[in-house]
């Protein structure tokens, strides 16, 4: 007798046949369905009956639930109401079509008993009390079937010809609005659906009403005992769906919700199609911006290898599809959101990108003589030695100065532009000369004087300060990161002695903005700046200057912009790099005084460098100057363009307000005729290696200037030859 015990459609339990009630849950017995037997088969006609029969409503129609699910179902199974597919009572959706199963929106009196107790102890009764998260879902499968019923009177779009549904007044693939003579070409059957959707919105107001009336009969009965006792007679599927539903999801099931619901449903429509329109190489660069906002550098190296550019930035529809957006703006570029979420790691993978495309149109001296510039490297690692003692910092034992060959401007004007465009920076050149007066703001120094600075390209990202350090001295790039070493050697081994001046200057400005640190975070930022100046790619920072300074025996003056300012061009923090730094912790008879010059911008450090003067031309201004024939003078500012002193950094607390006489100890300084405090800079006679290097670079532009006159020279043979005879 076991096949033919009846099975629980709430907890699948087999019941035997003479029981009407489930024995373990109580669920009511399922009824029996009668197939009815349709006479027409064409599954055409078919659909439309069986649309109409599930449009009327049961109360209009007087027929009951059970009545209802014997004309849709059949031996077992249910009818679809698009195809009339004939599917298991198990499924919920067509296996064919995957159509929403229909279920009448009218509670069903199948469902377990809801017996619900006052405090009193008295009346127990059935109670139904479907919520309008059911009614709203129900209306939603109403309208589903009714838009699959109409299928058949779509329009077509005449711009791209997709088939439309009559509801909608604008292409849902490109948006294009409906045309009017098509929307006016079926008045009837507008009017069918709006007499069909006022039957469905009455019905629905029906039920609505009697829902009501069944809320205040029950109004008296206690709401913590009931929805107790309601909870433990749900079956067990839907119990676990209420009590997940936050307050924010029981808020989605009212008509605001389901309006709410109703716009998600157009808005992930629409990001669908979005997605629908992308090629591979754009879903990389969505990957490359989600994988610097998580900080993982694989989406970014595959986005790179496959050719993408580092400048693209986020259109409207892509910051749509990420769906982010408190990370994500219109404009962005991978640069912009490696700044904002700190990733220094990537932001050093796409700087060092940007690096490998801007060498085919850069070419710097150690360039074009790769060979040339590592003896000149090596020579630099030659002159490096480790003082003993009790300040064991690394120093050079050679001075050398870099300056531009006279040479150039013997070249006619357009070469010598060709020449100043591969070799300089003209960003950080307009940005110190133009934008603001930091460098060569008085014609006294680049006419009279013959002063004029030029800032040198170098690499980006935290290498740029070592790069203009050695491009000051000897013409090359720390590409082998030489000079880092010596750096974070000397840091770590002269701890004793630069740990002491560093606290003592950062103390100072701290008491400025009023706070203290104490020793546990001085350690930690002391640990951090020894990491950044052994870390290649690293940005360093003034602690760094100072040291290299002392690694140069010689002071380094920094012009520099006043404010840090972000991408967009917002300000962000002073900036504190302008100013002189003297190799203080050495005797002053150990140091050379001729300075090396940098400039500063927007985190980034160039090497100034000036044009090699003519040693007939210098003036002195004012100043004994050694009439040596291999000794040529710059003249560099010591104040800005508003006649201040510049800053001399990491001062003791004695030598402070005696800026100015320290100079004078540490710095050849002279006056100019206008009464401007200036440095010199004492260009002595360059290496061998490095005058051949400069001679081969130099060489290719004569060579252009040689190709130019080529054409020329066959006439004006000619004509020589002509004026002989």
């Amino acid at each position: 007798m076991d096949h033919k015990k009846w099975g629980c459609e709430y907890c699948t339990y087999s019941n035997f046949p003479s029981s009407n009630k489930c024995i373990l849950c109580h669920g009511a017995k399922p009824p029996h369905i009668i197939a009815d037997v349709t006479p027409e088969r064409d599954i055409y006609k078919i659909a439309p009956l069986i649309s109409e029969n599930l449009k009327q409503s049961p109360a209009s129609s007087g027929l009951t639930a059970s009545q209802n699910a014997r004309n849709s179902d059949s031996g077992g199974k249910w009818a679809c109401p698009a195809c009339t597919y004939l599917n298991w009572m198990r499924v919920s959706k067509c296996v064919q079509c995957l159509a929403v199963r229909h279920q009448s929106p009218l509670p069903d009196l199948t469902q377990p008993l809801y017996v619900s107790v006052s405090d009193s102890g008295a009346a127990s009764g059935r109670t139904i009390s479907p919520t309008t998260h059911e009614r709203q879902c129900a209306k939603d499968r109403n309208n589903d079937l009714n838009s699959r019923a109409r299928n058949a009177h779509k329009w077509t779009c005449h711009a791209c010809t997709y088939e439309n549904y009559p509801r909608s007044f604008n292409c849902t693939l490109c948006h294009q609005a409906r045309d009017k003579s098509v929307a006016e070409s079926e008045p009837s059957y507008a009017n069918k659906n709006s007499t069909k959707d006022n039957n469905r919105m009455q019905s629905a107001r029906t039920l609505e009403e009697s829902y009501k009336a069944t809320a205040v009969e029950n109004k008296n009965t206690s709401d913590e005992s009931c929805s107790r006792q309601v909870t433990a007679a749900m079956p067990r599927q839907q119990r676990s769906q209420e009590q997940s539903l936050s307050p924010k999801d029981k808020n989605d099931a009212s008509p605001a919700g389901a309006t709410a619901m109703s716009n998600n449903y157009t808005e992930d429509r629409r990001l669908k199609q979005l997605k629908s329109k992308l090629w591979e190489i754009d879903w990389l660069w969505l990957n490359a911006c989600i994988g610097v906002v998580e900080g993982d550098p694989g989406p970014v190296s595959a986005y790179l290898a496959t050719g993408g550019s580092i400048t693209r930035q986020l259109s409207p529809d892509e910051v749509a599809a990420l769906q982010r957006p408190s990370a994500f703006d219109t404009g962005h570029t991978l640069v912009h959101l490696a700044i904002r979420f700190q990733r220094e790691d990537l932001l050093a993978i796409l700087l060092a990108q940007s690096d490998v495309s801007s060498h085919a149109t850069k070419r710097l001296p150690s360039h074009v003589s790769p060979d040339l510039a590592e003896i000149v490297r090596r020579q630099m690692m030659a002159s490096l030695h480790q003082r003993k003692g009790e300040f064991p910092c690394q120093f050079t034992t050679e001075l050398t100065t870099f300056s531009l060959p006279a040479e150039i401007e013997d070249l006619p004007p357009e070469i010598q532009e060709k020449l100043f465009d591969e070799l300089l920076d003209r960003n950080v050149q307009k940005e110190l000369e133009v934008e603001s007066p930091i460098i060569n703001w008085s014609l006294e120094f680049t006419d009279r004087l013959g002063s004029r600075l030029y800032a040198l390209w170098n690499r980006t990202a935290g290498d740029c300060l070592l790069d203009s350090v050695l491009q000051t001295t000897w013409g090359i790039c720390d590409t082998g990161n030489n000079l880092r070493q010596a750096l974070s050697d000397s840091l770590s081994d002269g701890a004793i002695v630069f740990y002491p001046r560093w606290k003592e200057h950062e103390a100072m400005q701290n008491q400025v903005l009023h706070f203290t640190l104490d020793e546990n975070q001085w350690e930690e930022d002391w640990a951090i700046l020894l990491s950044l100046a052994s870390q290649p790619g690293s940005s360093l920072e003034q602690l760094h200057i100072f040291a290299l300074a002392h690694i140069l025996r010689r002071p380094i003056i920094v012009y520099g912009v006043k404010y840090v300012k972000s991408f967009r061009g917002e300000t962000i923090d002073l900036a504190h790099f302008q100013g002189v730094y003297l190799p203080l912790l050495w005797e002053q008879s150990f140091c050379w005084k001729s300075p090396i010059a940098l400039g500063y911008t927007r985190g980034h450090f160039s090497a100034l460098v000036s044009m090699e003067p003519d040693s007939n031309d210098i003036l002195g201004a004012g100043a004994l100057i050694d009439n040596r024939e291999d000794l040529q003078v710059v003249f560099l500012p010591l104040v800005d363009s508003e006649g201040k002193l510049l800053p001399v950094h990491f001062l003791s607390p004695t030598q402070i307000g005696k800026e100015e006489s320290l100079l004078r100890e540490w710095l050849s300084c002279c006056v100019t005729e206008s009464g401007m405090l200036v440095a010199q800079q004492k260009i002595d006679k360059r290496p061998a290696v490095m005058r051949q290097m400069l001679n081969e670079w130099l060489s290719r532009y004569q060579r252009l200037v040689q190709l130019r006159q080529l054409p020329q020279s066959p006439s004006s043979s000619s004509d020589d030859e002509t004026d002989d005879e």
